[in-house]
């Protein structure tokens, strides 16, 4: 497996691009917009520059893995010679689907086309497909470089081969996989997401404040970031996303999105990508400043 397409430049289509081009993969980096590719292109650099600066890389390793990136607006361009296609588009089901049926009509037979969701059944998106064994999950944590998790995701079709292909891949790229099966919330978000959706109902009626309730999480349970904040840096749109998810496939009321959670996202106080949320962001500061809205 040599030559890998990315679908979507965003944070984790270019943190997927840097990660297999770092590890000497052909990389193809696949977008409608293009200038959200040379976005991502510049981002690429700068993350390659931190890595530089830490003296995990070179500079001639950061000038080799840039060139090992091609970006492409069309789709059929960027998968024609894919061996395997991570999709890491919008957490949307509809986009998912549609985007799966393309890359099924696309690319060579023997292309794995495997999702970076986070929740959305890989089942669902393979039977957009007449591949249903070669479609695949793999859940990366942001940020890709940094984290070492994939969580590998079997549809109820994926063949062993398939599966037992993408973790000795994913052991290549230097990530520690772990295979979990298809059902709402896999492992990560089922676990997760309703700890950060119980984190805001406390804080909803009023049982502590944003610092008070991250601040119990990080000291007394060694959270290294607490609910709230880390509810910010993954997106607030994103875990409402995922809770409806969870509260759809499971048909229960313990998985109902927080009221307030509803109301920031209708508001679109998102968190860390619209500047604020639980807290407020300012560029170039690294302080934690909590949003007025709480104060």
């Amino acid at each position: 497996m040599k030559n890998i397409a990315v679908i979507g430049s965003g944070t984790m289509g270019n943190g997927i691009a840097h990660l297999f081009s770092q590890h000497g993969f052909q990389v193809a980096l696949i977008d409608i917009n293009q200038a959200a590719l040379d976005k991502a292109m510049i981002t690429i650099g700068k993350n390659f520059d931190r890595q530089i600066g830490k003296g995990i890389l070179t500079e001639e390793e950061k000038v080799q893995g840039l060139n090992n990136i091609q970006t492409f607006t069309e789709m059929g361009q960027g998968v024609k010679n894919a061996d395997l296609v991570i999709e890491a588009a919008t957490e949307n089901v509809a986009v998912k689907l549609e985007i799966f049926k393309q890359l099924d009509s696309l690319c060579p037979a023997d292309t794995i086309l495997s999702s970076n969701t986070s929740s959305i059944s890989i089942t669902k998106i393979a039977a957009a497909t007449k591949r249903a064994e070669r479609v695949i999950g793999m859940h990366f944590m942001n940020p890709v470089p940094i984290m070492k998790l994939i969580e590998v995701i079997r549809g109820y079709a994926t063949s062993d081969a398939v599966t037992m292909e993408i973790m000795v891949l994913s052991k290549t790229i230097g990530k520690s996989p772990v295979e979990v099966n298809d059902y709402p919330g896999f492992v990560a978000n089922r676990i997760l997401m309703p700890m950060i959706n119980e984190a805001i109902y406390t804080l909803y009626e009023g049982v502590a404040g944003i610092e008070e309730i991250d601040t119990v999480m990080k000291l007394g349970m060694a959270h290294p970031m607490g609910p709230l904040q880390l509810a910010d840096f993954i997106g607030l749109d994103v875990c409402l996303s995922i809770m409806k998810v969870l509260q759809d496939g499971f048909g229960n009321p313990k998985y109902a999105p927080c009221p307030l959670l509803v109301n920031m996202v209708a508001a679109d106080f998102k968190g860390v990508k619209t500047g604020e949320g639980f807290y407020k962001y300012t560029a170039g500061s690294k302080e934690l400043v909590v949003s007025e809205r709480f104060k």
